[in-house]
């Protein structure tokens, strides 16, 4: 385990993460596995939330964390503005920040982007922000508000290589003050599973996706290739708005009987370990932590060659990288993939291999800890 503080408690900075208007998801993930680390982060953590998911402050609360909750908002335009630029909201959180006498705020959402700096100028301290994603610099609606709060953030972070670089294309003056930290895998939580000699190669090939159910994840790619790969099954573990669609699709190919909905499934190591290859169509993964995940466990990955996907896989070695995102492409690596069954596990240890030396949760919350001192040092 790395350690970066050897400083007693006290002496630990106080953090107050922000997330306003968000769901279970990646960034809310990335929040627990930091705060719940305080001695690698060198920091002790609180979070302050106000969302429209009441499944979130449990999520958070039966992790061991603080949670500061501003209540329920409804999901609607309008609410959602006058939640972030309403004076009342402001009030509470600067209150907060004084009542757990912060250090710096760290937001993960893009509300919380636009409500985190002005708490944390009225206090006087800094403020961190993490980037999961681009798409709040791309909007029409939401790019003049995402610059605007950048300029006024301290410290930026982003997941991956591709969302520092496109950062930086879209709002320069960023440069100086992002840089790239990628999530973390718990290692020991998503432990190498090898494939037993032997036990696998009288069953049918299983190919599965791990993802949310919305039609920018591309899940869609991964049923329709499934009809190119005879004998072969696909699992879905996920849930979310486009899982109407995605039966219909599995109907339309004629794969009902190879195609099993798994639901939400709140552990998916399981689903990953009974696997053979994980498939992700997502169109341009800020980074892709199922991806990861997958690849932590022991299992090749099939995926997009765009986003950060290619910071993780390595054609050839660790996965096939598809050049073009349509169904024939992903049914050709698919195919590949099967075909090349007695290479799967190879690629699996070599995945594994690259998350143990690049992407632990200690090397994530080792980096948060250099990028809390620096923000810190920095001021407002």
């Amino acid at each position: 385990m790395i350690n970066t503080s050897e400083s007693p408690t006290e002496e630990r900075l106080r953090v107050v993460h922000l997330v306003v208007a968000g769901s279970i998801g990646g960034a809310e993930r990335l929040l627990v596995e930091l705060a719940t680390r305080p001695e690698i982060t060198g920091a002790n953590h609180s979070v302050a939330l106000i969302s429209y998911d009441e499944a979130l402050p449990k999520y958070f609360a039966d992790a061991g964390l603080v949670v500061h909750y501003g209540g329920c908002v409804p999901q609607n335009s309008v609410t959602y503005l006058t939640t972030t630029f309403g004076p009342r909201t402001l009030k509470w959180l600067e209150g907060l920040l004084r009542q757990e006498r912060a250090d710096l705020v760290h937001m993960h959402t893009f509300g919380s982007h636009l409500l985190g700096p002005r708490a944390a100028e009225r206090v006087g301290i800094p403020s961190l922000r993490t980037e999961h994603h681009i798409y709040h610099y791309e909007y029409r609606s939401m790019s003049p508000f995402t610059r605007w709060a950048a300029r006024r953030t301290t410290r930026l972070v982003a997941v991956s290589d591709y969302i520092r670089r496109s950062v930086i294309h879209t709002a320069p003056f960023t440069a100086e003050k992002i840089r790239t930290i990628r999530n973390g895998v718990d290692t020991q939580h998503f432990a190498h599973v090898p494939i037993a000699p032997g036990t696998r190669a009288d069953r049918p090939l299983v190919f599965a996706v791990v993802s949310r159910l919305d039609q920018w994840k591309g899940v869609d790619l991964a049923i329709e290739g499934i009809a190119n790969v005879p004998g072969a099954v696909l699992k879905i573990a996920g849930s979310g708005p486009d899982r109407s669609r995605l039966e219909a699709t599995v109907k339309r190919a004629g794969v009902a009987d190879r195609v099993a909905f798994l639901g939400f499934v709140s552990d998916v190591r399981p689903v990953i370990a009974d696997a053979d290859v994980l498939v992700s169509g997502s169109d341009r993964e800020p980074l892709g932590l199922s991806v990861l995940e997958t690849l932590s466990v022991g299992r090749p990955v099939i995926a997009n060659a765009d986003g950060g996907i290619p910071e993780l896989v390595e054609h050839g070695k660790s996965g096939w990288l598809v050049a073009e995102r349509t169904p024939k492409a992903y049914a050709a690596a698919m195919a590949e993939a099967a075909a090349n069954r007695d290479r799967l596990q190879a690629m699996g240890d070599a995945g594994r291999r690259f998350v143990t030396e690049n992407c632990t949760i200690d090397t994530m919350c080792a980096e948060y800890a250099r990028a809390y001192r620096d923000t810190v040092a920095a001021g407002v």
